[in-house]
């Protein structure tokens, strides 16, 4: 009999972290869940968020360079290459310990992915995604004058904001599939990939950053996994959410879902990129499904007796 094959998509929490020992402790809770999938003949493939690494790792760049003129400010491309190989890291070795704990004797490893890029998207016209410290109206006209987009955050001064482009190719994907194909865990595509654009035979960085849930649904695609299982905050996806009449959906088609975006049922922050990563997902690959829950319910949720999923 095949493994099921699952791309799973870990959210922040999964992976959450403020210091390095804090997201050390998080990550050895999150490998156990991961092993659980493992043992109940899953093959994995991961991605991961990345939102407060990539953050960290950039205001520690830029503070570097302010403290000293001679260093070079570290551009957006290598933060996330930074933050792939900083979260891939404490995956894969907590990963691997669990495992073996277990007796179970599998190779992980972590696929610093880089994935292209339109340079002529429309979100480079319009960014949205607040990154770094927050700065001066001085410091934010500099940034202006580099061609660089700023935004006033009330209460806090300014904050940088850079583009969120829809992915085209995953430029390692073959090589994630070879690994695949041998049966080892591959952590890819951490953070929504390393965002580049081609120039001839070269692969320039863009300043920019790929939604996760976005990217995490390519891979899934790209493939042919049976499913995705986007691991988020809540144990479902819910109607109403947050309010006195909130409903859990277990399950939704993906015309059904294509209804509730249209009644601006998902919030774009939150769930709404993950409704379209898996209504993609299932328009290209008939007879898979996506599952949205919680770490805690993932085990169950792969099991038909918790989440939400969602199918043709």
């Amino acid at each position: 009999m095949s493994k099921t094959r699952v791309v799973v998509s870990l959210g922040h929490r999964a992976i959450l972290g403020n210091t390095t020992l804090q997201q050390w402790d998080t990550v050895r809770e999150t490998a156990k869940v991961l092993a659980d999938l493992v043992e109940e003949d899953n093959q994995l493939i991961i991605t991961h968020s990345n939102g407060p690494q990539i953050s960290m790792i950039h205001k520690a760049m830029t503070e570097l360079r302010r403290i000293y003129p001679d260093y070079t400010p570290a551009p957006m491309c290598v933060c996330s290459a930074m933050s792939q190989g900083y979260v891939g890291y404490d995956i894969q070795n907590s990963l691997r310990a669990e495992l073996l704990n277990r007796g179970i004797a599998k190779p992980v490893s972590t696929m610093l992915s880089q994935v292209t890029v339109d340079p002529y998207d429309d979100a480079f016209y319009e960014p949205n995604k607040k990154i770094g410290r927050y700065m001066t109206a001085e410091e934010a006209d500099r940034e202006r004058e580099k061609g660089n987009y700023v935004t006033e955050i009330p209460d806090h001064g300014y904050q940088r904001i850079i583009a969120a482009p829809k992915p085209i190719d995953i430029v390692e994907l073959p090589a994630i599939r070879t690994l695949v194909e041998a049966d080892q865990i591959v952590i890819a595509c951490g953070g929504g990939g390393i965002p580049v654009i081609e120039q001839k035979h070269a692969l320039k960085g863009a300043s920019a950053v790929i939604e996760k849930d976005t990217i995490a649904g390519k891979l899934a695609t790209d493939l042919h996994a049976d499913v995705l299982l986007i691991i988020t905050s809540v144990p479902n996806v819910y109607r109403n959410y947050g309010a006195e009449n909130q409903e859990a959906l277990s399950h939704m088609t993906i015309a059904q879902a294509r209804q509730l975006i249209v009644e601006k049922t998902f919030s774009a922050g939150h769930m709404l990129p993950k409704i379209e990563a898996a209504i993609t997902y299932i328009s290209k690959n008939p007879g898979a499904k996506t599952i949205i829950t919680d770490l805690e319910h993932a085990v169950d949720a792969l099991k038909g007796r918790a989440g939400t999923v969602i199918t043709e």
